[in-house]
């Protein structure tokens, strides 16, 4: 195992698990993670592989085994965009898109499943299963084909068939569920037994880790200077919590100071249950009821990192807004009117979430603000 890693911890209670065998979530319920010590190194930015243009050129921070069992298919390393026509039509100076859908499968969730699928491969997982909402099926079953294991997707019945379709094409069972992603990871659970592991959202400690490198990414891509701003569509909030993970591990690193960017959580009104809390004062949020939006990656009733999510946002000063579906459909069309880009819904809210912020003045025109297009809009077709 990789030094800089000793064992996996729950950011909860404490308890640590052993690194180096299977583990989903701690025993209180919460996710583990993976915490660095950087005690023993003596050049910091010898630790990225330079040569590597994959988000694997950070793999001497990734907790995997032997760079060799990697399961990559070319992943990360994005486009960072200053976008000055949107930015101005937005009432901003600096606005920054990062442009996920270029990943190989369309979406950020080729991040996270990188490194899963290698350490389930490492750790001699033969079959693993998720609830998806589209993307991260896709994306699980690409990467577990890659990496020669059985793969099994539920996906709610209502999500575009260009999904299933894509899970299927790369050699994963599909079971269509009624219902959200909730309904789903509930009928897995009962059809599946425990020889099939859980590639859940957060209920493993690896996606986080694959997540984590957006923030790498966008520190090096901008100098070693973060953004004063970053707006992130938030369904289970893996990215969220992963980057604010990243900005930790790069201070201690010194690559960056202690300065934060304003985390700032946009949901869409058909299902907010992080808005809802940020905003009542709660440490955890309680589940969405009858959960509806088009922002198919956004309709996640309830989320296991939500304490971890609401932290970060209170601890950079940050927010919380929920959009309407029509508003959604307005911000996908202000990026394809202004930029070269095609965002999938869930980038919609994002620019819509940036719109409604400097109209309550929460963004002022001069600040730094970076959101994230978290995916490409063709898979969505059937939709918009």
């Amino acid at each position: 195992m990789n030094r800089l890693f000793k064992t996996l911890t729950c950011p909860k209670c404490g308890r640590e698990y052993p690194i180096n065998e299977l583990q989903n979530r701690c025993v209180c319920g919460a996710p583990l993670l993976a915490y660095i010590r950087v005690e023993n190194i003596n050049d910091p930015l010898d630790m990225i592989v330079s040569e590597d243009d994959s988000l694997w050129r950070y793999r001497k921070l990734l907790p995997i085994n032997d760079e060799n069992n990697r399961v990559t298919l070319g992943e990360g390393m994005t486009p960072l965009k200053h976008e000055v026509e949107l930015g101005a039509v937005l009432g901003l100076d600096n606005l920054l898109l990062k442009d996920e859908g270029v990943n190989p499968t369309g979406s950020f969730k080729d991040r996270g499943m990188t490194v899963a699928i290698t350490r389930a491969k490492e750790l001699g997982v033969t079959k693993v299963s998720l609830p998806s909402a589209g993307n991260a099926g896709v994306a699980a079953a690409a990467y577990a084909n890659a990496a020669g294991i059985e793969c099994s997707v539920f996906i709610p019945d209502d999500t575009p068939s260009s999904f299933s379709e894509s899970c299927r094409e790369h050699g994963a069972n599909v079971t269509l569920v009624k219902g959200t992603i909730s309904d789903a990871g509930r009928a897995m659970s009962e059809q599946l037994d425990e020889s099939w592991f859980d590639l859940s959202t957060l209920k493993e400690p690896y996606r986080v880790e694959g997540k984590k490198t957006m923030g790498y990414e966008l520190a090096e891509q901008l100098d070693w200077k973060l953004p004063d701003v970053i707006l992130y569509p938030t369904g289970g909030g893996t990215g969220l919590i992963g980057m604010w993970k990243a900005f930790d591990e790069m201070e201690k690193l010194g690559w960056i100071g202690s300065e934060r960017p304003k985390m700032v959580s946009v949901q869409s009104e058909g299902c907010a249950p992080i808005v809802k809390a940020f905003h009542e004062g709660k440490d955890f949020a309680e589940p969405w009821e009858n959960a509806k939006t088009n922002a198919l990656g956004l309709r996640v009733p309830s989320a296991i990192g939500d304490f971890l999510m609401l932290e970060a946002l209170r601890e950079s000063e940050g927010t919380a807004i929920a959009v309407s579906e029509d508003e959604i459909i307005d911000g996908i069309r202000l990026v394809e009117k202004h930029t070269d880009l095609s965002p999938a819904p869930e980038g919609g809210a994002a620019v819509i979430g940036v719109k409604k912020l400097v109209e309550n003045q929460f963004l002022k025109g001069s600040e730094s603000v970076l959101l994230f297009i978290t995916g490409s809009k063709e898979k969505y077709s059937e939709l918009y």
